[in-house]
């Protein structure tokens, strides 16, 4: 059974930085992708960043030049740099990793870490 444990999350000022964590109980290799979506009240959960077995990155456009996604494979954990956060940024944030079968995704979630961004 695949475990991911997310931490890192907090309250923040704007202009602030945050790094979160998601710890995988086995290793990141085996999954095609991993990484970080966002759910704010009222809205649908989001993409933040993902990044691919190989190395490619993605992310929204919201958070693009202020956050960073990176891996650790010895850790078997990824990251989300998040800096010059704004009050829109905040959210829950949940760390996924993904296995694609054909054309079908077997997707796993963390349960997610609160980010405030707050004067």
């Amino acid at each position: 059974q695949v475990q991911l444990v997310e931490s890192g999350g907090g309250l923040v000022h704007p202009g602030g930085s945050l790094r979160l964590s998601c710890a995988a109980s086995g290793s990141i290799f085996s999954f095609n992708a991993m990484g970080w979506y966002r759910q704010a009240p009222g809205k649908q959960r989001e993409l933040v960043a993902t990044m691919s077995s190989g190395g490619s990155t993605n992310y929204a456009d919201s958070v693009k030049g202020r956050f960073t996604i990176s891996r650790d494979d010895a850790k078997n954990t990824v990251y989300l740099q998040m800096n010059s956060l704004k009050p829109e940024d905040t959210a829950v944030y949940y760390c996924n990793a993904r296995r694609t079968r054909g054309p079908l995704n077997d997707d796993y979630w963390g349960q997610g870490t609160q980010v405030t961004v707050s004067s």
